[in-house]
Parts: C-alpha cells; structure tokens; sequence
C-alpha cells in the first residue's frame, strides 16, 4: 500500500511557477514509476509527466514540455512538478500517481488502471 500527498497548489498569475511535491508513504518508493496528471470539470484525467523509478528518464506531454519538469528524491520519498511559465490552460487539478509498470506502461495506461493516487491539489492560473 502506499499513500501519497500532494501539497503546492495555489493561485498565480499567467507565466508564474509553482511547485508541486508529492510525498509518499512506505519503504518502496523507488520501485514505483510516479507521475503527475490533471483533470478539469467535465474532462478526462490527462497524462502531465511521467519520471522512472531513478529518476534518469522522464516523460513530458507536449503541452508542458519545455515548462514543466517532474523530478524525484528517494532519499525522501518525494516526487516534484516544477511548474514554470503557466498559462491559465494548466488551470486544473493536479494529481499524483504512482505504478510498478515502468515509464511505457504508466504512460500508455488508461489512468484509471494506474495504482494509487493522491488526493489532489488545485493549480489555478489567471490571465
């Protein structure tokens, strides 16, 4: 079982940054491949970043590459979305999630199939 918190989430105004943290529970981290997703009212959760259980390769959708970049400490069971340049589209919630299928499979995973997950944080971007 692991259990993840997410916390960073806030109001920021267009090309702002922000941080988003992922803290997890239990002594496994670093056998999960973890990611960050987001959903809006009324839309499918969709793929944000992806990071490999060393952290040595990542996954970015088009609409963040160049803007966001996903890392993760071991050490501290903690994954990262550092958030640059926002525009009032990243506007959503923000949700971590963590699997044992590797960076391919997670990526390509229908969401809802994906092991655990965090509660969710609110990122809102105004213009």
């Amino acid at each position: 079982q692991v259990l993840l918190v997410e916390s960073g989430g806030g109001s920021v105004q267009d090309g702002g940054s922000l941080r988003l943290s992922c803290a997890a529970s239990g002594r496994t981290f670093d056998s999960y491949t973890m990611g960050w997703f987001r959903q809006t009212p009324g839309k499918e959760r969709e793929f944000v970043a992806i990071v490999s259980t060393s952290g040595r390769i990542t996954y970015y959708a088009d609409s963040v590459k160049g803007r966001f970049t996903i890392s993760r400490d071991n050490a501290k069971n903690t994954v990262y979305l550092q958030m640059n340049s926002l525009k009032p589209e990243d506007t959503a919630v923000y949700y971590c999630a963590a699997d044992r299928s590797g960076t391919q499979g997670m990526r390509l995973s229908e969401w809802r199939r994906l092991s655990y997950w965090g509660q969710g944080t609110q990122v809102t971007v105004s213009s």
